[in-house]
Formats: structure tokens, C-alpha cells, sequence
């Protein structure tokens, strides 16, 4: 199969758009210009809560790394509305008949943002390096057997077996293409190139004042040549979600997805700012909660659903986050509808079968009347903060004591995935574009070997479940491989090492200034090129 030239557009709500530069036609997306309303000039301002801990998502794929860096870093491919591969650094591609070999024509005459040209060896060092290091890499391109790159402006990929979701990992957020030269010792952890990036992309980083902001500056010689609109784009760290509120309000922002749900109404009644809430179809996140099976009473299966039973997850779906977010039963994403095992994580709240189950597992009512007690982590995010607070109150009606504690990112990952230092856990997991990549790191027994960020935090090990993932992660057979994944979810919801909570959904106030946001299926991990200002 041969690609042709083309770019993913605007996702949701009017039509075409200009003319892209270097043969690039772009589809319908979220708020796009009539043709001729893309204005030059002026500076974005984001409100965001939390700083990440780096800028390259490499070894980190936290969503504020990702969305920071995919203004400056770009991908391969980008994707529509239907996950449908469209060009970026690569122009076209081919698949060979037996889906062992892709062959990428990358796009020329592009530069790094130090002048130095982009060709087929940052590719090849790109790939190895998520193969390697990446969180989600180490899965996606595990079947990657070697990288040719017979030409500067050819890169021929070799798999060792049949990979399925290849295509649909290139994206600048899933899988950054990064300059080789500027990891010249092959240390992918300590490159200064992890916090001030240089990219292809249509911005250049500038500055990251730490606890202050990060900016970004236009990049004039984009191969873009009519993008990106914006001057400069400027990330302000704050300090809560009312600071993002005031931030809206004054001016001093433009757009904040740190928002504090309860003042949604509000800051968006008098049409000056406006609402964007709605599902990222790449990403598809969800809140998650991951019981850590070393704890001896967790790792009593029956105390696991007698946990389940006892969390209402409708109160904290409409309570919580204010009806911004939609319900969830399998950890497979409800836009993949064939993969989905519907009879599966069936818990309906009931605190009486809740007591029931702890009672019959003999674990009693000692003194004050408490049965156990648990030390309960979260991501950071007001949202998982109140589900904390909210668990807190809810395990309390079945006799367990929740201690809930706090820390910045750094911390969070440290206590949960190198020091294991919890027992149960909030989680924000993105459960992306196929089982394999999003959803098999929650139960993938190499994470207790090898632990990574936001792979197993539950240290489950279920060598039938690997089994069926390994499988599916090779199967071309469409029919074949659901079936391995509708197996797959009977066995987690059985054994229940961790527990869907809410999908959550991309929910960002804006500017009614601001157009053309979200210019990718990603939405915010969109790389602003075709932003502008009225």
C-alpha cells in the first residue's frame, strides 16, 4: 500500500481550511478557518497546572510532556478522525504483502531547529531509542528486527513478526522522531536535549524558567512555509485551578485544561470563553485504580471485588467531574467496539455485597472497627485528588481505613514504580489506540522485572494473560485477535488488578479569540501550527 500526500485537518466543527504548504490538503477538524480567516501573529498563553518533568517524551509519556513537546518534536505520521495514517515527516510508505516490512519516503528539504538536515538517521536512532527506553516503545516496536536506511531520505523498518498497530504508533506524541546529534554519547536519560528539545516542529523552544513557564518561539524556517500562524506560545505553570480561573478571566490566559470543573458554567456563560470537552479517540484516558497485589490483603482476590462493589463509580463520574467525563466498564476503549468484552468488570455498587465478601474471606472487624487499613496514591490532578478524598469516605462504609498521600509527579512515579510504596492507587492512563499498546502495560508481567513508568503498578502476573497478549500483539487475523482480547478482559475482571473508574474526557476552556486548537485526532498533543488569534 501506497500513501498519498496529505494532512489530517479539523476534527469536529466546520470545514476545509487553506491551502497547506508542501502538498499537504487538510480535512475537516475542530473550530477550522474558513479559507483566508488565518491571521498572522500574537502569542498563546496556557494556564497549566503541574510542571512536567520533561520535554521530550522519550522516557516519559505523561501527557504534559506530550503536550508541550509536540509543538516542537513531530512524528512520522499524523492520523484522522478514523485513525486513517496521514504524512508528516514521512511522505509516503509502503507495507510489503506479508506486513513484515515498512518502507517510509521521508519528507525533504526539512531542517532541525540548529540548521542541521533531517534525514533517515534520526529515524533509525528514533525508533531504537523508544524500542529501547520507551514506556509504550518497548512494546510497540518490540517486534522491530532491524532498521535499513538505504538513502538519507529512505528508512526501512524489518519486523521480526506481524504487527498489527504499527502504523498507528507514529504519531510526534507516541513516538517523537528526535536528532540523533543530539544524544551523541547514546545516553537517552541525561541529554540536555530532554529539556530544551530541538525539533522539526513549527515552534522552537526558547526557555524553561523552572516553577515559572516554558516558551516557544515560531520557527521561520518551517517546511510549512505559511504555518504557524502564532508568534509564540507560552506555557505559565500555576499554582491550582483557581489561578487558571483568574488566569481566563483577566486575559492572562488564553486556554487552560486545568480547570476546576465546578466553575465550567460559570466562566463560559457570558460567550467569552467557551468549552471543549470531549473524548481524545488516540489517547482515550481513563482513571484508573491499580491495587498493588504484594499487599497481603490485596492479593486476596475476593477483597479486590469487594472493593470494586463498594465505589459508585456514576457518583464520581456526575460528582466528581461534573458529567465531563463518560462511563467505562473495560479498559479497552469503547471507540474499539470489537474488541470489547461487554459481559466483563461487571461491579455494580452494593456496600452490602461489599461486607458480604470481606466477611467470608474472614477478614473481620478488629478494633474501632476497622478491618485493614491502606495507603492510597494518586497522579497529580484536582480531579484524582477528589476521587481520593471521595475513596477515602466510600472504603470507609466496608471497615477499611484509607491514609491518602500526596507528591508532586517525580514523587508519584518514584513511590509507585521503582519503590512500590503503595497499596492502592489512582492512576490517569491513557488506553490509547490498541490493546496492545495502551492496554497490555497494565497487566504485562515484565513490568515487575523491568519497572517503568505507568506499566504494572499492580506487580500482576498472570502467565495465561501474557500468553493471549503476546498473541494478539502478532495476529493479523482481525477475528482471531478479538477474540484474544475479549478473553483477555474475562480473565483481568476476574482476577482485578485494577479497576476502570471513569473515561475521561479532553476538557479545555479557551478564549472565544482563539481558533483552530486541535488540528490532530490527539487534540491538545496537536501541534498548534494552524492556531490563530482574532
Amino acid at each position: 500500500m501506497t500513501t498519498t500526500p496529505g494532512r489530517i485537518g479539523h476534527f469536529f466543527e466546520r470545514r476545509q481550511i487553506l491551502k497547506a504548504g508542501a502538498g499537504l490538503a487538510l480535512l475537516p477538524f475542530a473550530g477550522a478557518a474558513v479559507a483566508g480567516e488565518g491571521r498572522r501573529g500574537g502569542t498563546l498563553t496556557i494556564a497549566n497546572l503541574g510542571e512536567p518533568r520533561t520535554l521530550v517524551p522519550l522516557l516519559d509519556t505523561n501527557t504534559q510532556t506530550r503536550n508541550i513537546s509536540t509543538k516542537v518534536v513531530e512524528g512520522l505520521l499524523t492520523y484522522d478522525a478514523q485513525f486513517t495514517p496521514r504524512p508528516l515527516l514521512a511522505t509516503a510508505w509502503k507495507v510489503s504483502p506479508d506486513g513484515l516490512e515498512y518502507a517510509f519516503t521521508l519528507r525533504s528539504g526539512v531542517k532541525w531547529h540548529d540548521g542541521a538536515d533531517f534525514t533517515a538517521a534520526d529515524v533509525a536512532f528514533s525508533l531504537r531509542a523508544l524500542q529501547k527506553v520507551g514506556p509504550r516503545g518497548r512494546i510497540s516496536f518490540a517486534n522491530i528486527e532491524r532498521i535499513e536506511t538505504p538513502d538519507a531520505l529512505t528508512v526501512v523498518v524489518r519486523l521480526s513478526r506481524p504487527t498489527p498497530y504499527f502504523l498507528k504508533a507514529l504519531s510526534a506524541a507516541e513516538s517523537p522522531i528526535v536528532a540523533r546529534h543530539t544524544y551523541p554519547t547514546g545516553d537517552l536519560d541525561s541529554s540536555p536535549n530532554n529539556n530544551a528539545p530541538i525539533g522539526t516542529g513549527p515552534f522552537v523552544f526558547e526557555e524553561w524558567k523552572r516553577g515559572s513557564h516554558i516558551s516557544l518561539r515560531r520557527n521561520p524556517s518551517y517546511w510549512r512555509p505559511d504555518r504557524p500562524y502564532l508568534d509564540r506560545v507560552v506555557v505559565k505553570f500555576i499554582a491550582d485551578p483557581a489561578s487558571a480561573s483568574v488566569a481566563l478571566e483577566t486575559g492572562e490566559a488564553d486556554v487552560s485544561g486545568s480547570i476546576s470543573l465546578p466553575d465550567l458554567a460559570r466562566l463560559t456563560q457570558n460567550g467569552k470563553l467557551r468549552l471543549l470537552s470531549q473524548r481524545d479517540a488516540y489517547l482515550n484516558n481513563a482513571e484508573v485504580l491499580e491495587f498493588n497485589l504484594d499487599n497481603p490483603y490485596l492479593a486476596n482476590r475476593a477483597v479486590r471485588h469487594a472493593i470494586a462493589h463498594a465505589i459508585d463509580r456514576d457518583f464520581i463520574r456526575k460528582w466528581i467531574y461534573y458529567g465531563e467525563a463518560d462511563p467505562i466498564r473495560s479498559p479497552i476503549p469503547q471507540v474499539l467496539p470489537d474488541y470489547v468484552e461487554p459481559s466483563a468488570f461487571d461491579f455494580p455498587f452494593n456496600i452490602d455485597q461489599a461486607n458480604r465478601l470481606l466477611d467470608e474471606a474472614g477478614i473481620r472487624r478488629g478494633s474501632g472497627g476497622i478491618r485493614f487499613a491502606v495507603k492510597l496514591t494518586f497522579i497529580p490532578g484536582a480531579a484524582f485528588k477528589a476521587t481520593a478524598d471521595y475513596l477515602r469516605s466510600a472504603l470507609a462504609r466496608i471497615a477499611i481505613r484509607v491514609d491518602v498521600v500526596e507528591g508532586d509527579l517525580g514523587l508519584f512515579i518514584k513511590r509507585v514504580y521503582y519503590d512500590h510504596d503503595f497499596d492502592l492507587n489512582i492512576n490517569g492512563l491513557g488506553l490509547l489506540f490498541d490493546p496492545t499498546v495502551g492496554v497490555q502495560r497494565i497487566y504485562w508481567s515484565d513490568g515487575i522485572k523491568n519497572p517503568l513508568p505507568y506499566v504494572n503498578a499492580a506487580h500482576y502476573n498472570n502467565p495465561q494473560v501474557d500468553d493471549l497478549f503476546r498473541q494478539a500483539g502478532i495476529e493479523s487475523d482481525e477475528g482471531r485477535r478479538a477474540k484474544q482480547f475479549r478473553d483477555i478482559q474475562k480473565i483481568v475482571s476476574e482476577d482485578l488488578p485494577a479497576l476502570p473508574l471513569v473515561a475521561l474526557r479532553t476538557t479545555v476552556v479557551s478564549n472565544a479569540r482563539v481558533h483552530d486548537l486541535y488540528n490532530s485526532v490527539d487534540l491538545t498533543a496537536g501541534d498548534f501550527s494552524d492556531v490563530w488569534l482574532e
